[in-house]
């Protein structure tokens, strides 16, 4: 399923290939958020400077900017991923949230690839899912790669939600797409607990749910490239879910209707997050030479790895809280 072929606003578009031979270059080269954080010391080191000059110099980029998407002048990969439209303004956007209202702090960043195929396996929370953000503006700000994450069928049926998924590099969580980015050296994220896990009730905060059937499992056995576990504190405290009105949930089609301390209280100021404090942490790699690729037909394998995997992350997340302390100081 290639994005591009059904937006029409990506139909001037390049095409490129999942790896390319820039990459390794392109590591090297400075991200867009480091380059904005140099003009801002330049400008404190030059108090002479005009105030008027970064204005213009964002002015001028979004004109640019703007000009070639008319042109259609700018790549996308056959998922969607439009890399560009991804660092002008998805990442700036939820980088805000990441450095000043979540304040997240990032360990075991050693444990992650700086290239090549890996899966990481993280625990899913949160009422909405911004997790999988947060954990994308860690992996492309301390790594400097970008993490193609697989999300549920539901997100790519809500038309702009689905569109944005796309443009930021994520795809549908299924074995096939999996595989093949995978298969390209690609870094690629998934939550087993899925809607299990984002949708808990508070009650159960930080106690996983099942890791489903293990397919994460089958898809690192058949790419050969490890897993690698990821602990994530603070989610669960954004949204506080205190009940659920299932009858709305099924008559809108979501897996859950969500009741907060806020919401729907105080209405749209509801949908606001808590400040909580969070911490993100990767696990040592979880290498899987010991099992060939049929290992991935065999359920009792898939199985014992998924439920060591889920023990790790679990383990993990316990530690994790115990570091963090209290939620939102």
């Amino acid at each position: 399923m290639n994005a591009h072929n059904e937006d029409r606003f990506d139909a001037g578009a390049k095409v490129i290939p999942l790896k390319r031979e820039r990459d390794e270059k392109a590591r090297d080269e400075k991200t867009c958020h480091e380059k904005a954080r140099d003009e801002r010391e330049r400008d404190q080191r030059e108090p002479g400077r005009s105030p008027l000059e970064p204005l213009e110099r964002g002015l001028a980029s979004g004109l640019a900017f703007l000009r070639r998407r008319l042109a259609g002048e700018y790549e996308v990969d056959e998922f969607g991923f439009d890399p560009e439209f991804n660092r002008t303004f998805l990442l700036p956007a939820a980088r805000a949230l990441y450095e000043r209202w979540f304040r997240v702090e990032l360990s075991g960043l050693e444990n992650l690839p700086a290239e090549g195929g890996a899966l990481i396996v993280a625990n899913h929370s949160g009422t909405v899912p911004m997790d999988g953000i947060m954990l994308s503006v860690a992996v492309h700000d301390h790594l400097h790669r970008d993490l193609r994450l697989l999300g549920a069928d539901l997100i790519y049926q809500v038309p702009l939600l689905g569109h944005l998924s796309r443009k930021a590099g994520h795809t549908l969580a299924c074995q096939a797409d999996a595989r093949r980015l995978l298969s390209k050296g690609e870094l690629v994220g998934v939550f087993p607990e899925g809607f299990k896990g984002v949708g808990k009730p508070f009650s159960e905060r930080y106690r996983l749910q099942r890791f489903g059937r293990g397919g994460f499992v089958g898809t690192a056995l058949r790419a050969d490239v490890p897993i690698i576990p990821c602990a994530i504190v603070g989610a669960e405290e954004i949204y506080p879910k205190i009940a659920d009105l299932r009858p709305l949930a099924r008559l809108l089609g979501l897996p859950y209707f969500p009741i907060t301390p806020t919401f729907p209280l105080l209405g749209p100021a509801g949908l606001i997050p808590l400040p909580s404090k969070w911490m993100i942490r990767f696990g040592e790699p979880m290498p899987l030479e010991d099992h060939d690729a049929s290992a991935a037909d065999d359920p009792m394998t898939v199985f014992e790895i998924t439920d060591h995997v889920r023990e790790v992350v679990q383990q993990m997340l316990y530690d994790t809280l115990l570091r963090r302390g209290p939620a939102f100081f």
